[in-house]
């Protein structure tokens, strides 16, 4: 049920709770429904279209107020979005641990997950909006920049940005919204189309988007200019991916434009979410809600559309990658037989980075005060002097991505290198340098973490896309080694049945305690990213493991 109260995380060093663990998930939770971070607080929704925070109103301030009472040596548990336990276990435990959306296999499908979402029975949890560490647009950009600085790279020898291209790509929400910076901040041109005109207004208004535009002709035609004058530029496109890919598509067979990049990152994991072509914005949610098996067969139909002139791109020279949003098993089901004629994402450019334990490490200021970051920033580049790459995008997220809620930031961060900045965190709260505490969690897009077909795990090289016995081993493993809360999720960005992964997140309070856990956790957790491609069978993650001590009985 919708509600007009507005949620905002407290600021500064003083807490409520007992210990920083508990006012640490207290905050972010809060956070995740912050109207400057999440799409729908009103209803819970985060991102992605459906991801909650809290099954309903009632069981978040349950959340809340248990949080606050419960003490260091206990831990909360709570399943899709409910609390439902508090039991006593000890300092080094997780103060929350949490399950969202897990069905056994043959009910993990929509039409039953739904049944029990109206049932009031479970919630869908997305990744991090439902494991309390979404920190707005900002938390997926660094992965895009990441992808799009591999797309420039593989484009030629020496390229090493993307000046002169331009790139076509679908949906402005929670996750897509943050392509068309990734985009500029490598130097290219990037036309982004969404059907709701508000989310392009967000992303303008928050820095993440240039311009938009409801003509195609003028989208082009300007996309074209700083193409050809190799100005990074990025434009918002208000229309329907399924009719405006097909359509530009002719107009580059033809010559009128050339496209060098194609992707998407819609909603396209739950088909409630993506809009069919011929279905009004303000008529969406009436229409899935009155007949959601029909709605989910005119979704699957137009994501075909979309995907076959993707193809039709892919069949022209063009670089065309899927995002992770399972759109291509959405087309196939609307009937589309050459789907998966194109990539994803993570097989065609991030595989090499997840082999070496490298993966998202995202920190927040529990202070509030937007100092604390920038000092973190310059802390994390003077850990890594060598690391170029990690420090052109520290300063070009300092000068550009704009705070949404608490102040936060995000960076790749590999075996052996994030515990550092863990530590060194934890330092400076100690010494008073920062203001409060520090967050520090990831994205469940891990190196070790997932086990997704269509996204991370899509062609591992022994043929275990599908085995999900890693995340299930990593959120036992964070656990163990004293993560402040731990989270296990069915479904994700692509949707029921076809992902299992898990979260953790470990707070610097500045204690002693606290830089033990951290030194574990921040270890421990993209050691079993290595783990899990050794095991596989690449050479590089056996190399990583050589060379910094990580032990594999069966290399």
């Amino acid at each position: 049920m919708s509600t007009s109260r507005i949620v905002r995380a407290p600021r500064g060093a003083e807490r409520t709770a007992q210990s920083w663990g508990a006012e640490a998930a207290k905050r972010m939770l809060m956070n995740n429904l912050d109207p400057d971070v999440a799409e729908h607080p009103e209803d819970l929704v985060v991102y992605g279209g459906t991801g909650r925070a809290a099954r309903s109103w009632e069981a978040f301030d349950a959340i809340v107020r248990t949080l606050d009472e419960l003490a260091p040596d206990e831990t909360l548990l709570v399943q899709s979005g409910k609390p439902v336990g508090v039991f006593r276990t000890h300092e080094w435990a997780p103060r929350v641990l949490i399950a969202n959306s897990n069905l056994v296999g043959d009910w993990a499908t929509w039409p039953e997950f739904r049944r029990l979402e109206q049932l009031g029975l479970t919630m869908y949890g997305q990744m991090t909006a439902g494991s309390w560490i979404y920190i707005g647009t900002q938390g997926i950009l660094q992965g895009t920049y990441e992808t799009f600085a591999a797309v420039a790279r593989s484009l030629g020898e020496g390229v090493q940005d993307l000046a002169g291209t331009l790139t076509l790509t679908g949906g402005a929400g929670g996750m897509g919204g943050a392509q068309p910076l990734a985009v500029t901040l490598n130097e290219g041109v990037v036309i982004v189309v969404d059907v709701d005109a508000s989310r392009l207004a967000r992303r303008v208004e928050h820095r993440y988007l240039d311009e938009y535009t409801d003509d195609l002709e003028t989208a082009l035609t300007q996309a074209m200019a700083a193409k050809r004058a190799r100005t990074a530029r990025s434009i918002g496109l208000v229309g329907n991916a399924a009719d405006v890919f097909p359509e530009v598509l002719r107009r580059h067979r033809a010559g009128e434009v050339e496209i060098d990049i194609v992707t998407d990152q819609t909603s396209a994991h739950d088909p409630l979410a993506y809009l069919p072509s011929g279905v009004t914005v303000e008529r969406w949610r009436a229409e899935a809600q009155r007949d959601p098996e029909a709605f989910t067969r005119r979704a699957r139909e137009s994501m075909a559309r979309q995907v076959e002139a993707m193809v039709g791109f892919h069949d022209a020279g063009v670089a065309v990658f899927d995002y992770g949003n399972s759109i291509r098993r959405e087309a196939e089901l609307g009937g589309y037989e050459r789907a998966f004629a194109f990539p994803g994402f993570v097989p065609a450019y991030i595989r090499p980075l997840f082999a070496e334990g490298r993966g998202p490490f995202r920190w927040v200021a529990l202070s509030g005060d937007p100092e604390d970051i920038a000092k973190t920033d310059r802390a994390v580049a003077e850990l890594f002097p060598d690391d170029v790459a990690l420090r052109r995008w520290l300063q070009k997220a300092g000068e550009t991505v704009q705070f949404e809620g608490l102040p936060a930031r995000i960076c790749w961060l590999g075996y052996q290198e994030r515990h550092l900045a863990g530590l060194k965190f934890n330092e400076m709260v100690a010494s008073g340098e920062l203001a409060g505490p520090i967050v520090i969690g990831r994205d469940h897009l891990d190196a070790g973490s997932v086990a997704s077909p269509y996204r991370e795990t899509e062609a591992m090289a022994d043929g275990s896309d599908a085995i999900a016995d890693w995340p299930l081993l990593n959120a036992l493993l964070n656990t163990a080694s004293g993560a402040s809360w731990v989270s296990i999720h069915h479904g994700g960005g692509v949707g029921i049945g076809r992902s299992i992964h898990a979260g953790q997140v470990t707070v610097a309070d500045g204690t002693p305690l606290a830089a033990e856990k951290l030194a574990r956790v921040l270890t421990n957790d993209p050691g079993t990213g290595v783990m899990r491609h050794v095991d596989a069978g690449y050479e590089r993650a056996a190399e990583v493991a050589r060379e910094r001590g990580l032990k594999v009985p069966m290399p």
